[in-house]
């Protein structure tokens, strides 16, 4: 037997289950889970059972499978799925959970920095990414252009204009260097 062959048994054996399974499989996760997930689960079911299809009990080579030997087996794999997409729900609802509730703990004495993402949200998406990437990611500018498609030189101009439009935006032109004193580095004579 060819390995076609091998292949075009195999989807037809498949294709004979999924004929017998597909209805009462919906029907049992309707009965078991809402309609939102039940079309998602059913995928998933057949895509294990595509996957374990040797293993399928009572489906034999050439003749039509019985319902009663291979449903129950097929039951159990869509009642795994279930309980898998169950878990997978439940911990995305404790994420989000978690989420809100550090969002709402933020500590009083935290940094509101509202002014410097909206002076951020007025560059371009470009200008933007770039200044993220040196900033929050501690990019070097050849680094930067690597992740970006842009060149070096391209990055170094980006990031020194944006950087002068956030200052100017954040009013601090004209202020000093943070963290510095006028006089520091200078002889006191």
């Amino acid at each position: 037997m060819t390995e076609q062959e091998a292949r075009r048994m195999r989807r037809a054996r498949f294709e004979g289950l999924a004929h017998l399974v597909v209805e009462p499989l919906h029907r049992y996760l309707l009965r078991r889970t809402g309609a939102d997930m039940v079309d998602d689960v059913l995928s998933e079911t057949m895509l294990v059972l595509w996957r374990r299809l040797g293993d399928v009990p009572g489906l034999g080579e050439g003749s039509e499978p019985d319902p009663g030997d291979v449903l129950p087996w097929c039951y159990g794999v869509a009642r795994g799925c279930l309980a898998n997409a169950r878990r997978a729900d439940g911990r995305r609802l404790r994420l989000v959970e978690r989420l809100i509730r550090t969002q709402e703990e933020a500590p009083a004495g935290a940094a509101d920095h509202s002014e410097l993402h909206a002076a951020l949200a007025d560059l371009g998406a470009l200008d933007r990414e770039v200044v993220r990437l040196w900033a929050w990611e501690g990019l070097a500018p050849r680094q930067i252009a690597e992740a970006t498609g842009l060149t070096s030189n391209a990055v170094s101009i980006r990031l020194h204009r944006a950087k002068a439009r956030l200052a100017a935006r954040l009013g601090r032109k004209d202020a000093g260097r943070p963290g510095h004193k006028r006089d520091e580095g200078r002889s006191s004579q």
